[in-house]
């Protein structure tokens, strides 16, 4: 079965303009974050982490408008490689700050990081294989085991990081039960969208799809950042407030 990688500047069988607000809005959000980011030293890699994913973002949007790497199938289902190239680099930075969070950026994070990011790659990856599988079943199995992988994420989030935030107790731990809960409810939609868009049932257009990841994308990725720093800044003056008192 052939698969034909287009690369042709707006090569798109739909209105590309979705693509080109996807890049502006991204593109304002990396220097606004950044611009708003607290710049103290305890936490400061937090505004780079929410600085860099919608400039990244914006990049991925910027390939998708001009049509690089769009991949179509057989039965002409054209999926936008760009995205998923985008998911595999943003979502790994943004799980990497909130582990940290919930670490108490404790220098004790690496494997949780490690894990979290490897079951998270590989939900991405699986979830590319059965977007470009042209076959019922394959589609559905790859499906489901991206979810399964994606369970794991949710896993290692919920269960041993949060239960060490919890036992180090303060603002940390509170910021860290806010943040992890806005992330989770928004990356649940993401394979709704997909299941029901043109490289699963379907049941939507792939305009459509695309407006509804847009708008997911912006929440995940710049409301999410700029309510996660609001967070976490209240929660590190909380923790020099404390510190300040017991001297």
């Amino acid at each position: 079965m052939a698969i034909i990688i287009t690369l042709n500047a707006g090569d798109h069988k739909m209105d590309p303009t979705v693509f080109l607000v996807g890049f502006a809005i991204m593109s304002v959000s990396s220097l606004a974050l950044y611009a708003k980011g607290s710049k103290q030293p305890e936490i400061r890699h937090h505004t780079y982490f929410h600085a860099v994913v919608p400039f990244i973002a914006a990049t991925a949007y910027l390939a998708m408008w001009f049509g690089v790497g769009d991949i179509t199938t057989p039965d002409g289902v054209t999926t936008l490689s760009a995205r998923y190239v985008d998911w595999s680099i943003t979502t790994p930075i943004l799980l990497t700050g909130l582990v940290m969070l919930g670490l108490h950026e404790r220098g004790r994070s690496a494997g949780f990081i490690v894990s979290t990011i490897v079951l998270d790659v590989m939900m991405i990856v699986t979830g590319l294989i059965s977007a470009l599988s042209t076959t019922p079943d394959a589609k559905l199995a790859w499906f489901l085991w991206s979810c399964v992988a994606f369970a794991g994420v949710l896993y290692n989030l919920w269960v041993p990081v949060r239960s060490i935030s919890a036992a180090e107790g303060g603002q940390m731990a509170s910021a860290y039960t806010k943040n992890l809960t806005f992330l989770s409810v928004i990356w649940f939609l993401y394979p709704i969208v997909f299941a029901i868009g043109p490289e699963g049932f379907k049941s939507i257009t792939a305009l459509a799809s695309a407006w509804a990841i847009l708008a997911l994308d912006v929440i995940a990725k710049v409301i999410y950042a700029f309510s996660s720093a609001s967070n976490i800044e209240k929660a590190e003056q909380d923790r020099v407030g404390t510190v300040r008192s017991v001297q």
